[in-house]
């Protein structure tokens, strides 16, 4: 008997699924309006309240897009400021590692990609360099994944529209027309915390080396697509479809980028585009995996894995964690020049946030609907804000 398979089936179930709500959780039933008044934000005078377009206007920020995840269900999507709407692309900067740490993962699970492993014995595109840091313990996916790799290179400036872009293996050897450092071992594998974008380039080489596939394909083959990220990619230049549909990025005074944005060749570490829906509809994912609730992505144990703190540094395997139970709460920072964004959630309540801006100074706003989600729909204790 011949079994007729529907490609939409997985992005319907999904997008199904993220509407859904559970009998274990109960609605707070706060609307918009509730977000969009008394923000706490920080100015050139100090601390004062603003509502949200009082804040848009004091911080110079063009315009925000949010997304609440509230009793496991998106429970809004809404944009605020100039030509937004809750379909407009933003990248997501920095939140690009944690998208790219779920596909590394879901390699893990097949046995493409060892978490303990010597990346070098993984690698043939590039190796990493060996010196005196790695003698005994060796750069492993679990210390590139959990900023704890001895890896540097922090982050990346992006090139103007229309510059020189680099390919992957310029960028890890800092060669033009790379305009970032060579990526090396700067501290012994495991010893402690370096943030590093520069370690999430071994893990995208690594992801390709182990599949031989582009990471763009990856990326939508195991996360994007499953997880009916229709709005999303790592593509570079994006699409003109999407690229219509994008927010201009914008520096701390307010000034849109030359180019309107600049191209981030470096995908895992920075290359995402996506919009705060699209991102709750894969923390929803994330949350009902680490209740046991769903396998779509990643089993149980793999996501557990993932939220739990690694080499005793403040990151899971590819975002910040905190907490424990109930309180246990899953965060990522995103900055590049001219776009901030924010994810949070707490798998346990099912709860959380993506907000997403186009301003150098987005994290200011972001920090302050975050502090106020939490009071308006009583997530457990918000700890500091991490990267």
């Amino acid at each position: 008997m011949r079994i007729l398979r529907c490609p939409l089936l997985p992005l319907a179930v999904a997008l199904l699924a993220a509407t859904i709500v559970p009998d274990a959780f109960t609605p707070a039933f706060a609307g918009p309006a509730a977000i969009e008044t008394d923000l706490k934000i920080s100015v050139k005078d100090g601390d004062k309240r603003a509502s949200l377009d009082e804040a848009l206007a004091a911080l110079n920020v063009p315009s925000v897009s949010i997304a609440i995840i509230d009793a496991d269900r998106i429970a809004f999507a809404r944009a605020y400021g100039q030509d937004a709407t809750a379909e407009t692309i933003y990248q997501a900067a920095s939140l690009s590692k944690f998208v790219a740490a779920i596909g590394a993962m879901r390699l893990v699970e097949t046995g493409k990609l060892d978490l303990d492993q010597d990346v070098n014995d993984r690698l043939t595109s590039w190796r990493v360099p060996s010196n005196v840091f790695d003698q005994t313990h060796k750069v492993t996916l679990r210390g590139l994944l959990s900023m704890t790799g001895g890896i540097g290179v922090p982050g990346f400036l992006g090139y103007e529209v229309g510059a020189p872009i680099p390919s992957l293996s310029e960028v890890l050897d800092g060669t033009p027309p790379a305009n970032s450092a060579a990526v090396t071992v700067i501290a012994v594998p495991g010893s402690a915390y370096h943030y590093s974008g520069g370690g999430y380039e071994i893990a995208e080489a690594l992801m390709q080396d182990a599949t031989g596939k582009p990471f763009t394909e990856i990326m939508h083959d195991l996360v994007l697509g499953p997880a009916g990220m229709i709005e999303s990619s790592f593509d570079q230049p994006l699409s003109p479809a999407l690229e219509a549909r994008t927010a201009s990025g914008h520096d701390r005074n307010g000034a849109e980028l030359t180019g309107r944005w600049h191209v981030f060749p470096e995908n895992a570490a920075a290359g995402l585009w996506s919009t705060p829906t699209d991102l709750a509809k894969l923390l929803l994912q994330i949350g009902r995996a680490w209740r046991g609730e769903s396998r779509i992505l990643l089993t149980p144990d793999t996501v557990r894995k993932m939220l739990t703190q690694q080499n005793g540094g403040p990151y899971g395997l590819g975002a910040a964690v905190a907490g424990d139970g109930s309180a246990l709460v899953l965060m990522k920072r995103g900055q590049n020049v001219g776009y901030q964004a924010y994810l949070i959630l707490y798998p346990a309540t099912a709860q959380g946030m993506v907000v997403m801006t186009n301003s150098d100074n987005g994290s200011k706003l972001a920090e302050a609907l975050i502090a106020r989600a939490a009071a308006v729909y009583d997530w457990p204790p918000l700890p500091p804000l991490a990267d």
